[in-house]
C-alpha cells in the first residue's frame, strides 16, 4: 500500500506544490511520526524511497533551502481543518526560545485557542533572545486581521510579558478585545487626574485562595482605562488581568491561555522534539513550523475523532468532574498514526481512518471547547 502517495494526493488538494516538493514533503511528514523528532538526520533515516540515505539528507536540505511557503494558505487551512473558518476565536501570544550552541531560537507565535490546546496560526523568529517588541506584537496580529478579518477575534490572550503600554494601547485603538496579564506590582490610580499612583495587588490583598475578583471600575494602568479582574491559585499565587471587555469572566477566560503551553510542550518534548533542529537560519526554522503545524493538527484532530467516533479503545482514567482518557488528545492522535506506520499489521485496517482526517473540516468543534 503507498501510504506516501495516498497522502500526496490528499495534500495536493489544499496546497497547490508541485510534485517533487509535495513528494518529499510527505516524506519528510510520515518520517516526523515514526521518529518524534524534528532532527534532519533522523528524518532522513525514516524516509521510505529507494535513495542512499545521503542523498536523503542533502534532499532534506534543499528543500529548507529553496522552497517558499505560502504562510496565509497554511492558516486558512488551519481553519478549514477543525472548522473555524468564519468563527470567532480567541487567540493566544507568546514565545518558545532555547539555544543552539551559541545560536538562539525564539519563536514568537499567534495561536487559535481550540479547547485545552492551541493551534499555530502565524510565527515569527526574532533575531534576539528576549522578549518581542510591540512592533514585532502588532505585525504578528496584523497578519492574522489581515487574513482573517478583525470581527472574529473573540479577545486576545496573553502573558505578563505583553502587559504594556504601547500594545494595550493599540489593542483599545482597534477595539480588539483583550485579556492581558500584568505585573502585580504595576502602578494604577482611580483617574488620569489623580495624582496617587499603588500597586495593583492591593486591591486584592483580601482574596483567598481558589477565589477570583474584579474591580467594578475602571482603572489607569500604564496611561489606559482599563477593567480589572483577579484570581488566586490552589497554592496562593495571584494573577491580575486587564481587558477592554467586561471583567467578571477575565480570570476564565485568560486561563485559556495556557493552551499555547500545551502546544510548545507537544512541539518540543511530548511531541516532536523541536529543539532538536540543528538548523539556525531563521527561514528556514519558520519553514520547520510548516511541517510542525501539519503534523500537530493531524495527531490533535484524529485524537479528537478518536474520542468522538470510538475509533480506538481508549484507557480511561476517573476525575472528579467524571471519566476521560489517560492520555492527552494530541497523545492519542500521535500514538495512533505512529503504530499505522511502523507496525505493518495496523497499516492496511488503520491508514483509512488516518488519512479521512484529512478530507473533511471538523463539524464539532464545541467537543474541544
Amino acid at each position: 500500500m503507498d501510504k506516501t502517495s495516498e497522502l500526496a494526493g490528499i495534500l495536493s488538494k489544499f496546497f497547490k506544490w508541485n510534485k517533487a516538493r509535495l513528494t518529499c514533503f510527505t516524506h519528510m511528514l510520515i518520517a516526523l511520526f515514526i521518529v518524534r523528532t524534528v532532527n534532519l538526520s533522523e528524518i532522513a533515516l525514516a524516509m521510505d524511497t529507494k535513495a542512499q540515505v545521503s542523498s536523503r539528507y542533502k534532499q532534506l536540505q534543499r528543500f529548507f533551502k529553496n522552497f517558499i511557503f505560502d504562510y496565509d494558505e497554511i492558516a486558512r487551512w488551519v481553519f478549514w481543518l477543525f472548522g473555524m473558518k468564519g468563527k470567532k476565536v480567541y487567540l493566544a501570544m507568546d514565545r518558545t526560545n532555547w539555544c543552539w550552541g551559541k545560536s538562539g531560537i525564539n519563536v514568537f507565535t499567534l495561536s487559535v485557542i481550540c479547547g485545552n490546546v492551541a493551534i499555530p496560526i502565524f510565527w515569527q523568529l526574532l533575531p534576539k533572545k528576549g522578549n518581542s517588541s510591540f512592533e514585532e506584537q502588532r505585525a504578528l496580529i496584523t497578519r492574522f486581521i489581515r487574513v482573517f478579518k478583525k470581527k472574529n477575534i473573540l479577545g486576545l490572550l496573553a502573558d505578563r510579558e505583553f502587559g504594556h503600554g504601547d500594545l494595550l494601547r493599540w489593542l483599545r485603538k482597534e477595539d480588539i478585545p483583550f485579556y492581558i496579564r500584568i505585573k502585580n506590582g504595576a502602578l494604577v490610580k482611580e483617574n488620569r487626574k489623580d495624582k496617587n499612583a499603588w500597586a495593583i495587588k492591593h486591591a486584592f490583598s483580601s482574596l483567598n485562595n481558589k477565589e477570583q475578583s474584579y474591580l467594578a471600575t475602571t482603572m489607569t494602568i500604564y496611561n489606559n482605562t482599563l477593567y480589572v479582574g483577579a484570581g488566586r491559585s490552589e497554592k496562593g499565587e495571584l494573577m491580575i488581568v486587564v481587558t477592554n471587555q467586561d471583567p467578571k469572566e477575565a480570570i476564565n477566560i485568560y486561563l485559556k491561555r495556557w493552551g499555547i503551553e500545551t502546544l510548545f510542550s507537544c512541539l518540543k518534548g511530548r511531541g516532536f522534539h523541536f529543539e532538536d533542529t540543528h538548523m539556525t537560519r531563521h527561514e528556514r526554522i519558520a519553514k520547520l513550523m510548516v511541517l510542525l503545524t501539519i503534523g500537530f493538527c493531524w495527531a490533535l484532530k484524529l485524537g479528537q475523532c478518536a474520542v468522538t467516533k470510538k475509533v480506538m479503545r481508549l484507557k480511561m482514567k476517573t476525575f472528579k468532574d467524571g471519566k476521560r482518557p489517560q492520555k492527552s488528545i494530541f497523545r492519542l492522535g500521535l500514538d495512533f498514526i505512529r503504530e499505522t506506520f511502523i507496525n505493518p499489521s495496523k497499516l492496511i485496517n488503520n491508514l483509512g481512518d488516518v488519512l479521512s482526517i484529512f478530507n473533511r473540516p471538523l463539524k464539532n468543534l464545541e467537543a474541544f471547547l
